[in-house]
């Protein structure tokens, strides 16, 4: 064999030891990246809306938003309170979904008198006048308000926006409601809002409730308890729950010992359509360190019966760390609202009950840790 044949060998046989270790180096960054832990990355300029002095209506706290996309963009329905203790509803929006550029100087929803009306009936009962009714946080756990249109959910179905919230109708019956609004509307910026549906009975407090962005089975599907299981209601008419008979729920506490999420406290966004199942949020604690607040977890729902827990995290994906997190009531992370942008998920959520913050990661990433990567990070369930 000549000198040029040898080199030729030589070079040829670098090359593919080269290729070889360049191969293992790429298997071990994946390896690697695959074993680290299921979190969520917070963006760098949080919190991404803060109360504004300058609304009366908005000018204490601003937290837990709804968040859907449409022509393109992420719109959030966030509640809102003033110096009168009253939950409104804001809204922004943002091409990127991490800057907001939209955000009107008035409410999108203003609750209406009635549910107020009783608010006020029920809290005149206690004896206490009605002038100390105000934002208030030591008195009204409630995100310091006392009344109105509490942490509003959004999907869009049949053409329109479906907004859930919780109701303050006193202190003994906060109910899930239902209001929509045409898009055609939306898209005009007219805030023309549906009469409200209640869909939880009179005289409970229910909360945490989820509308699925999709009919299942030729119904609208409502994701009302998840604690000690995941209880769906599947409803034909959701305005005609009053004729028809509420939706019972019966919220248990199952702890569930050796977990970070002890305690179950409800689900956060509606449920996101991934080709690996219904993606669900949810708020969780441990007791023994409850002044960490509670956590988020996530979750997999079989598409066809989401009463199936496919996956759910072995670690949270967000824990309360950052001062806007703790600035008032501390460790509180409170994920309401989840949008599919592109490649990206982002998870918006409250603050402290104050602000408005949010998370993101790849969602083909997000979603190969949760199926995938269970002996290190996370636990199939079958139940």
């Amino acid at each position: 064999m000549g000198a040029p044949n040898v080199m030729a060998y030589v070079f040829t046989l670098a090359a593919i030891l080269l290729a070889c270790f360049a191969l293992l180096f790429l298997w071990l960054a994946i390896i690697r990246t695959l074993r680290k832990p299921l979190h969520l990355n917070r963006l760098p300029h949080n919190p991404v809306l803060r109360p504004r002095a300058e609304n009366w209506w908005e000018s204490e706290a601003v937290f837990n938003p709804a968040a859907f996309v449409q022509g393109g963009r992420v719109h959030l329905f966030y509640r809102a309170l003033g110096r009168d203790g009253i939950s409104r509803i804001g809204y922004a929006s943002s091409a990127d979904g991490m800057h907001f550029d939209e955000r009107p100087n008035y409410p999108a929803y203003d609750p209406q008198a009635d549910s107020l009306s009783r608010a006020r009936a029920s809290r005149a009962s206690t004896r206490l006048s009605y002038a100390t009714l105000s934002y208030d946080t030591v008195n009204y756990g409630s995100g310091g308000g006392w009344g109105g249109a509490e942490d509003p959910r959004a999907v869009i179905m049949d053409d329109s926006i479906q907004m859930t919230f919780t109701a303050f109708e006193g202190w003994g019956s906060e109910r899930i409601t239902l209001t929509s609004l045409a898009l055609s509307d939306f898209d005009r910026r007219q805030w023309l809002w549906s009469a409200n549906a209640y869909l939880s009975a009179p005289g409970e407090v229910q909360k945490n409730w989820l509308l699925f962005p999709e009919k299942i089975g030729g119904k609208y599907a409502v994701l009302h308890n998840i604690s000690p299981k995941i209880e769906i209601a599947y409803v034909d008419d959701l305005s005609a729950l009053e004729k028809n008979g509420f939706i019972k729920s019966n919220f248990r506490r199952a702890d569930k010992p050796g977990r970070w999420d002890v305690r179950v406290r409800g689900a956060g966004a509606p449920p996101l359509k991934t080709p690996e199942g219904w993606l669900v949020f949810y708020h969780g604690f441990d007791p023994a360190h409850a002044e960490v607040g509670y956590k988020v977890g996530a979750m997999l729902l079989d598409l066809k019966d989401p009463t199936k827990i496919l996956y759910r995290s072995e670690d949270p994906v967000l824990t309360p760390q950052e001062w806007y997190e703790n600035e008032w009531k501390a460790g509180v992370v409170y994920a309401s609202g989840a949008v599919i942008l592109g490649d990206e998920l982002f998870v918006y959520y409250g603050g402290g009950d104050k602000y408005v913050a949010a998370a993101r990661a790849n969602l083909q990433n997000f979603l190969r840790k949760l199926t995938r990567h269970q002996h290190a990070v996370l636990t199939p369930v079958n139940k």
